[in-house]
């Protein structure tokens, strides 16, 4: 009983003791430090200081016996099986070292799920025309498929996806191996994208790798996606990896953007883009440094300039240029006075002008 009373008396006693201190804390001199006094540091310098590169040699050596799982994947991949990559860092070097080593007899398509926007629909598309020309290759070679599995019958979603399932194919090689880096990403976070997904991963000529960070992404499918659809195998493969490319569409805490910084953000995403796609968006960029004025650059003006300098040589690889700088939210479309669409840079004078110099470093 005693112990039970000095226990109480402490509490009572420890009780006391911290709301007098509040009170007399309360009487004393307020700081005169403010909110503005804080210093926010430059964002291109946070990143650098949060993504320094420590265990250089482990982290070489780790890649390296990642190297050797190649064949196994591949394997797993004529299987039937979907990959999906996960562990601290980013998969994206390691996934297409991947493909770029061990998927060379296959085609491949790659969807940066980590863009703010991703086109779904677009995507299908173009997977299914370019099965469409695969498998006129495999008749011409073999014979063996018929004409009328060349073709899709309409743009609509559940025919292409029927097109892309098609019927069972004895050759286990004829399939498209779809890479989606970050299919968790905030644009594809969505029940029907996930749903699309799984869908097109269940087709009879689809293979898919993917890679998931976030730490809640398995709460985005069932069971049945799980096993039956995506039928994924799971592999664990941290790289310790800087997010380079996917960390770009997200601002730091307490780090503010600058001219420099914004260009070099926009040089980050333009690096991961093909030569071509880059000269052409320099002609863009030297054409709205030139008129300030205009609404931007016409695009048969861009198209013009872009192929005569064999930047492309048709509309639909301007097209294709154009849909990448949309959706990494470089360019913008709109018309003019005269009705032309023209394209615009998202990016100040002063921004663009420190690109076009890292572009050309």
């Amino acid at each position: 009983m005693e112990d039970i009373e000095n226990i109480e008396e402490d509490e009572y006693g420890f009780s006391r003791n911290y709301f007098l201190a509040k009170e007399l804390g309360g009487a004393s001199k307020r700081s005169a430090h403010k909110l503005s006094d804080i210093h926010i540091v430059d964002e291109q310098e946070l990143r650098e200081t949060a993504i320094e590169m420590k265990h250089a040699k482990e982290i070489s050596e780790l890649m390296s016996d990642y190297k050797t799982m190649y064949s196994k994947w591949v394997f797993e991949l004529r299987c039937g099986f979907g990959l999906l990559m996960y562990g601290f860092g980013s998969k994206k070097a390691l996934i297409e070292d991947f493909a770029s080593a061990s998927l060379t007899e296959y085609s491949v398509m790659v969807i940066n799920g980590y863009l703010p926007s991703v086109n779904l629909k677009q995507v299908l598309l173009a997977l299914a025309e370019l099965l469409s020309e695969l498998l006129k290759c495999k008749r011409k070679s073999s014979g063996s498929f018929s004409k009328g599995q060349e073709t899709f019958p309409s743009r609509s979603m559940d025919d292409i996806l029927s097109f892309l399932h098609g019927p069972q194919s004895e050759d286990k090689d004829c399939f498209i191996c779809v890479v989606v880096h970050n299919i968790d990403g905030p644009a594809l976070r969505d029940p029907e994208s996930q749903q699309t997904l799984a869908r097109l991963a269940s087709c009879s000529h689809i293979r898919m790798v993917a890679s998931i960070d976030h730490v809640n992404a398995p709460l985005l499918w069932d069971k049945k996606m799980v096993h039956k659809q995506f039928n994924w195998l799971w592999h664990h493969v941290p790289t310790f990896a800087p997010y380079n490319v996917e960390g770009v569409f997200f601002p730091l805490v307490l780090a503010q953007g600058s001219t420099a910084q914004t260009a070099k953000t926009a040089a980050i995403v333009l690096q991961s883009l093909t030569p071509n796609a880059q000269n052409v968006f320099k002609i863009l960029a030297e054409y709205q440094l030139s008129h300030p004025d205009e609404d931007g650059m016409p695009t048969d003006d861009l198209y013009s300039a872009s192929r005569e300098r064999f930047f492309v040589s048709s509309q639909v690889t301007l097209n294709s240029h154009l849909t990448e700088f949309k959706d990494h939210e470089l360019v913008k479309t709109k018309r003019n006075s005269d009705g032309q669409e023209c394209l615009n840079i998202l990016l100040s004078s002063d921004a663009l002008r420190q690109l076009l110099l890292d572009l050309n470093q």
